[in-house]
């Protein structure tokens, strides 16, 4: 049964291999009979009908979909407007521009009263601890977005305003995005591992006017006094003349302290208890969560919205170093985060969804909190980690709330396999039927053991490719009617062009390997960078006009398949998210001791990819097991845990461009200077052979070399 494939050029995975056959091909998997037959496209052929149509026809078949939602007003003129290519004029997308709504009467209001789901549950939540757990339903959740829409309009917020969002993940979280989206506000949600610094940037490029946070949290065994950081960030924005006006803070560790009648939260008290966090206190700048809501009416009703007015603000890694605000729209992100949902998860009223990133990331917008919540769906919303208390604990959650479909990362899955079978096969897992990856291409290895161990051979694996930009899923196979290749993404969504270009931006046809672009407008893509259009249209239209251009490249088999080989830009993906060099070598050189900086990717074996960072010292300073770990503590505080590098070494005397900026040693510019086309002076004989040393495991990472 199933599909031959190509084995991929990173190919040599043990497991890869013992799956291959005649001429050296791997096998493919069919989707599960049983799946097919109750699913919602259930054959290759009617999903090759139905992509036609949308990429044919979008207005007629997103105008199909679009009546499935509640609009006030109907669209009074075109359905779609858009313009790719900058040497006709401003880059723009339009749909259904002057048609107005507001999601979150659409996920919430809507579901309770019409669909009749008051009673089902929203979210189950666990909490880091085992034990630590409670569920929210639909009725539930609409009283409480009301409640925080009039606290947020008590404190002056109004449509249009921007809101900064620093928090773990809590009911408390998807409470605040969706009382923001109520009320016409933008949100701006920052990953709760991100630094002071990172927050303060973030703040002050949207002119946020209020920041919502949390005391605190535990990350297994780790302690994050998150208020702390939020007090360090809106101090920064205090001396750079931006004061924020307000700071409601979320008494989450410090829950225990409040009696039953003290506060409106569903999370129950903490096991653990936390006497030693210190919460400062700003009098004139912070508020209670609980205080604010015990005062706050249960109704509201929500500001209805044009269909192209901003949602909500999600920033993500520039190559230039400075985090781009990606905007994403209210109609057209509305329309395809929960089409995307219902048939790439391919899923039914009776499911249970849960998708393990964080709301901090557009995974988590999109198919955490309102994908799922369009569709009527159930999700497990989970504070912890996958390894606390102990490696199983993924898989105990699973068996707990009998969870049907699996989204995860990639780099979760090769953390867990570290660990062997048997924390995952003593759980039973019966009620898996669909699993899926985000964040990066999984490797075969992986794959297998997902598909072997986790699924038991009989669950379909989407893997999913998307960005931060496009608002939701590109290229996902369907899991009852896409044959599947393991590391492949297979085949574009409904509404989605892609195209392979060559270096002179032609489309290459058949089998080839190139950048890879699309062609037209899907609905969710963004419509422009907060503040800055211009560099919009610089970084996705400007190389190759007529087209958005990801910023990956991509190879296309003999069977159409499409498979993701990796950044072409200045641009690392490190445990699925993207980091950019310039804003890790911008952090380094921020230190006394470093004169230069120069950062590339190297392969690992969890991550995929991590940091190795070369610096060269100014005079007088010592590189030295004491300068790493400063230099580690510099890059944490300016970005993020998550952007620690790996690997620091001294380089005497970096290579530099004509323009005299250090060398980033990415992929296209290593294999110029290996062809002696690169116009680079000559490095050291030091840097040179250190460079060398890790040269061809990045190329062979990358698919370059065997």
């Amino acid at each position: 049964m199933g599909l031959p494939e190509e084995r991929r050029k990173s190919g040599g995975e043990s497991r890869a291999r013992e799956e291959t056959g005649a001429e050296g091909r791997v096998r493919g998997w069919s989707p599960p009979p049983e799946l097919r037959r109750s699913a919602h496209v259930s054959s290759l052929q009617r999903y090759r009908e139905l992509h036609r149509r949308s990429v044919e026809e979008p207005r007629e078949f997103w105008g199909s979909i679009a009546k499935e939602f509640y609009w006030k007003t109907p669209c009074p003129g075109p359905f779609l407007q858009y313009n790719f290519d900058v040497t006709k004029g401003k880059i723009f997308t339009e749909w259904m521009k002057g048609a107005t709504t507001n999601i979150c009467y659409n996920v919430l209001d809507r579901n309770v009263h019409e669909k009749k789901l008051g009673d089902k549950v929203a979210f189950y939540w666990e909490g880091n601890e085992p034990g630590e757990t409670t569920k929210i339903t639909y009725r539930e959740l609409l009283v409480q977005v009301c409640q925080f829409s009039n606290v947020l309009r008590k404190q002056g917020i109004q449509k249009g305003d921007r809101v900064a969002i620093y928090m773990p993940m809590t009911l408390e979280l998807v409470v605040a995005m969706l009382a923001c989206a109520r009320l016409g506000a933008l949100h701006s949600i920052v990953f709760a591992g991100f630094s002071a610094e990172s927050l303060c940037e973030r703040i002050l490029d949207s002119s946020c006017s209020l920041l919502i946070t949390t005391d605190a949290f535990y990350r297994g065994e780790k302690l994050v006094n998150l208020k702390e950081l939020a007090d360090e960030s809106l101090e920064k924005c205090r001396e750079k003349g931006f004061p924020v006006r307000c700071c409601i803070v979320v008494k989450h560790l410090g829950r225990a302290e409040l009696g039953k009648n003290d506060s409106p939260s569903q999370s129950p008290p903490v096991k653990r208890p936390c006497p030693d966090v210190q919460i400062s206190w700003n009098e004139g700048v912070d508020l209670w969560w609980h205080e604010l809501m015990q005062e706050a009416g249960d109704e509201f009703e929500p500001e209805w919205c044009d269909a192209e007015d901003p949602l909500f603000i999600l920033y993500t890694s520039g190559s230039t170093g400075k985090p781009k605000g990606v905007v994403h729209t209210i109609g057209g992100y509305m329309l395809y985060v929960a089409t995307t949902f219902k048939y790439v998860f391919d899923f039914h009223p009776e499911d249970v969804f849960w998708c393990t990133a964080d709301i901090g990331w557009i995974t988590g917008h999109s198919y955490v909190t309102y994908g799922p919540l369009a569709n009527g769906a159930t999700s497990v919303l989970f504070e912890g980690i996958p390894t606390y208390p102990d490696e199983s604990r993924l898989w105990s959650i699973v068996d707990k709330y009998k969870v049907t479909k699996f989204y995860t990362a990639p780099t979760a899955i090769r953390m867990l396999m570290k660990f062997g079978d048997d924390p995952v096969t003593k759980h039973s897992r019966a009620s898996l039927q669909v699993l899926g990856t985000v964040g990066e291409p999984i490797n075969p290895e992986a794959w297998l053991w997902y598909h072997r161990v986790v699924g038991s051979q009989r669950c379909p694996i989407v893997d999913t490719f998307w960005q931060t930009e496009t608002g939701g899923h590109m290229l996902t196979p369907l899991p009852g009617a896409t044959p599947m290749k393991p590391g492949s993404a297979s085949f574009p969504f409904f509404g989605v062009a892609p195209a392979i270009l060559n270096e002179s931006g032609e489309e290459l046809e058949g089998e080839a390997e190139g950048y890879l672009v699309f062609k037209q407008p899907w609905p969710g893509i963004m419509r422009t960078v907060y503040g800055n259009h211009t560099r919009f249209e610089t970084t996705y239209f400007k190389k190759f006009p007529g087209y958005y251009v990801t910023g990956d490249g991509c190879r296309r088999d003999h069977d159409g398949y499409y498979w993701i080989t990796g950044r072409i830009d200045d641009m690392l993906n490190v445990s699925g998210h993207l980091l950019s060099t310039a804003e890790v070598e911008s952090a380094l050189v921020e230190h006394e001791a470093v004169a230069e900086a120069a950062v590339v990717g190297h392969p690992h074996p969890v991550k995929g990819e991590c940091l190795y960072c070369f610096v060269t010292l100014c005079d007088g300073h010592t590189f030295s097991p004491t300068l790493t770990e400063e230099l580690k503590k510099q890059i944490r505080e300016k970005i993020g845990p998550i952007a620690t590098p790996d690997y620091i070494q001294n380089a005497p005397g970096l290579p530099k461009t004509r323009s005299a900026a250090p060398q980033h040693w990415r992929k296209s510019r290593s294999e110029r200077l290996l062809q002696g086309s690169c116009p680079l002076p000559l490095p050291s004989d030091e840097l040179l052979s250190s460079w060398l040393n890790i040269l061809p495991a990045c190329l062979k990472s990358r698919g370059q070399i065997g």
